[in-house]
């Protein structure tokens, strides 16, 4: 077994992070195990009429989706001001503690009006240890000094690794496990790669694959004994080999803008994936043959949520998330696609302590109960409206407190019980 393989399986369930004082932490995006599954408990079963309260607004982190990721008691996001890409520290007050850039946004490589709708940040900053990691929508992959903002390294994938601009720019939120950071350029020198993250010097890359990337991030599994890496191209579900890159499987999968954007979930040696527009939902088993190849069925596939780029989670055997021109928010059971709930509106979510925090991407926030009989709202409220465009960021819950981002604001609630 390789040394790279031993420190995989040691490390697969154990976020390797500094948590903040109070003993929590969301390190990256959708949390420690990229399940967007919070570990908070004692929280809030209903909200009043007005919500939660408000603790704090925070402003000047720039126009963009990219969600927080907390650690060693300070919030990382990134966003864009004067069409440059910018990561900010801030303390739990909502403090800026440092804000560094990380190069142009992807708003400044464009010339068509239409790209001022689109415009901001994209990926979430990932922590680990004394070091936050950032991707930028034009591919600057930059390494921070927690504490000070200094630039460790930097490395443009897109230059590197022979790749071309993602017609959205990049929005993948990197993925580290022991002393390699997993990303996914793209390019004819490297589609999927594996970077010493204290240097980032190239451990290895894939050049068998040749789709345009997709527009998620990747997550990690272990199916039949082997650790892979699973993400989504425009085209297909792809898993990789952790320790050297070579493909696994793949499946076709997509819709017809090709810009798959939900992230892979992974239970029970069962591979489930979400596309947009019309695209729905699959379900696959990859087995591994004897002759150590891999075949991969269809359990299911069905029309129904068909995520946009809300996000997709699954709890208790449920899957949960919005539909797109499948309309509305769905409750699907993971194993069979059966239809259990469904309403109307479309936006993100999280989960914790039994409820689901959906957040319509006109604004108002939901308290949900997180079962399959139906969709049991025990609390609702407008977001103040203070910045531009729809609520497309990811809301996230931790220690006690619910996180929402919109445009160039971050909003802290309290949600602990009292």
């Amino acid at each position: 077994m390789s040394h790279l393989r031993i420190l995989f399986v040691l490390l697969l369930n154990i976020p390797a992070v500094s948590s903040p004082a109070n003993g929590s932490a969301w390190p990256c995006f959708h949390g420690p195990r990229r399940d967007n599954i919070a570990a908070d408990t004692g929280l809030m079963k209903a909200w009043p009429q007005d919500g939660p309260k408000l603790l704090w607004t925070a402003s000047g982190i720039g126009h963009g989706y990219s969600s927080v990721s907390i650690a060693g008691g300070r919030i990382f996001t990134a966003g864009m001001i004067d069409k440059q890409t910018h990561v900010t520290a801030m303390d739990m007050n909502g403090k800026k503690l440092w804000q560094r850039l990380n190069g142009q946004s992807w708003q400044a490589s464009q010339r068509q009006s239409w790209a001022v709708s689109y415009a901001g940040s994209r990926g979430t900053p990932t922590v680990d240890g004394d070091t936050v990691y950032h991707l930028s929508e034009l591919g600057r992959l930059t390494a921070f000094d927690v504490q000070t903002g200094h630039q460790r390294w930097h490395v443009d994938v897109m230059s590197i690794f022979k790749a071309e601009r993602p017609e959205y720019g990049y929005s993948e939120s990197v993925l580290i496990a022991a002393d390699v950071l997993f990303c996914c350029p793209g390019g004819e020198k490297g589609y999927m790669v594996a970077l010493n993250k204290k240097t980032g010097r190239t451990l290895w890359a894939n050049t068998e694959i040749r789709d345009a990337v997709g527009n998620c991030s990747a997550v990690f599994a272990s199916i039949d004994g082997a650790e892979q890496i699973i993400t989504l191209s425009a085209q297909r579900v792809l898993s990789f080999d952790r320790d050297n890159g070579r493909l696994l499987w793949d499946y076709a999968f997509s819709n017809k803008r090709e810009n798959n954007v939900a992230d892979a979930i992974i239970s029970d040696g069962l591979v489930y994936a979400s596309s947009g527009y019309g695209g729905g939902s699959i379900l696959l088993r990859p087995q591994r043959k004897a002759d150590g190849e891999w075949s991969v069925d269809s359990v299911w596939r069905s029309e129904l949520l068909d995520n946009h780029h809300g996000g997709v989670l699954l709890h208790d055997g449920h899957l949960y998330g919005a539909g797109h021109e499948s309309r509305g928010w769905f409750c699907l059971d993971f194993k069979t696609g059966r239809q259990l709930w469904q309403t109307s509106g479309k936006g993100s979510l999280t989960y914790a302590d039994g409820r689901l925090y959906c957040l319509d991407e006109k604004g108002t926030m939901n308290l949900v109960k997180a079962t399959g009989d139906e969709w049991e709202t025990t609390g609702s409220f407008r977001m103040p409206r203070g910045g531009k465009g729809l609520y497309w960021a990811h809301p996230v819950v931790c220690d006690g407190r619910l996180y929402v981002r919109h445009s160039e604001e971050l909003l802290a609630y309290d949600i602990e019980k009292d």
